[in-house]
């Protein structure tokens, strides 16, 4: 379960970030709540999360969900760039989180 926390954890970082962009853009009272709420669920999770799965590793998940995840948010709801380069390299964030996974002793 710890996993699932630490994924959803990490969406919800995701979510933070994409409501930060709408509120720059906006300033709407929805995505400052969005901004709120993401944010707080995204550290309330990550905290259940690492209840049995090792900070280092958790950390580096749930920070590589968020980076990858805005970014690909970015691409995608804004059309930011979509270079090839910029793709290897969150698939590259990708492959190190799954690899964190895969060698974790705990969780």
């Amino acid at each position: 379960m710890a996993w699932v926390f630490l994924v959803l954890a990490g969406l919800m970082e995701v979510s933070g970030v994409i409501m930060i962009n709408e509120w720059q853009k906006r300033r709407a009272w929805w995505a400052a709540t969005g901004m709120a709420v993401g944010g707080a669920l995204s550290i309330g999770l990550l905290t259940l999360a690492l209840r049995d799965i090792s900070m280092g590793t958790g950390y580096a998940i749930w920070t590589g969900i968020g980076a990858a995840g805005g970014t690909i948010a970015g691409m995608l709801l804004y059309n930011e760039s979509r270079d090839w380069k910029r793709i290897l390299f969150i698939s590259m964030i990708i492959i190190g989180a799954v690899g964190l996974k895969l060698t974790t002793g705990r969780g």
